[in-house]
């Protein structure tokens, strides 16, 4: 989902904007001092957003990590984010609304937010000591970019045909299922492909 300004105004604090935010119909990210009010998702980000959370949650049931889809926000000194998805295995909370402590952040790429998401949000989550892995989806085609804290946040490209390791949280993905149901030129040929070959091994 995209920010935008929500309207010329002086610096606000971040308790502040954390207070107001509990009683806004619409969310906002913060970043130094400054409030931004995020547009809606696409089909095709809620769907890449959704399966994300679906497959962290499954994976991580009953055990000490938990996942959480795009309605908790990531809070540091100075920003607060609300990434699509993410993974948290610190059970100490501090606030019901936000986590200070993710192990795996989730951003789905879009025109309005990329920019944010690979300038801005990789500088102030890889900044965080907790982090391990950081992830950006794209949704207009098939590309899925890890960086991890081990390998010192080089990005990993991963495509259709792949399966990807999110180390973090030790479950390994493939990338087709990142997009099932994701309405794209990638995929329409990727399932295309699957089809004929399904005919042709049956004819």
């Amino acid at each position: 989902m995209s920010a935008q300004p929500k309207f010329e105004r002086a610096w606000i604090s971040i308790e502040d904007y954390l207070a107001g935010e509990l009683a806004s119909d619409t969310k906002h990210q913060y970043m130094d001092g400054q409030v931004y009010a995020m547009s809606g998702a696409s089909l095709n980000h809620e769907r890449i957003s959704l399966n994300m959370a679906i497959e962290l949650t499954n994976h991580l049931r009953d055990k000490p990590c938990e996942a959480f889809g795009s309605n908790v926000k990531i809070k540091t000194d100075r920003h607060v984010f609300y990434p699509d998805a993410m993974v948290v295995c610190d059970q100490n909370y501090t606030s019901e609304y936000y986590t200070e402590a993710p192990v795996l952040v989730v951003e789905v790429l879009s025109k309005s937010t990329r920019r944010l998401d690979e300038t801005i949000k990789r500088r102030v989550y890889q900044s965080i000591p907790s982090l391990l892995e950081y992830v950006l989806i794209e949704q207009d085609i098939v590309d899925v970019e890890v960086c991890r804290r081990s390998e010192g946040w080089v990005s990993n490209h991963y495509f259709l045909g792949d399966e990807v390791p999110f180390e973090s949280v030790g479950l390994s993905l493939s990338v087709a299922d990142i997009y099932a149901r994701v309405d794209n030129d990638d995929m329409r040929t990727f399932i295309a492909e699957q089809t004929a070959e399904a005919n042709s091994s049956q004819a």
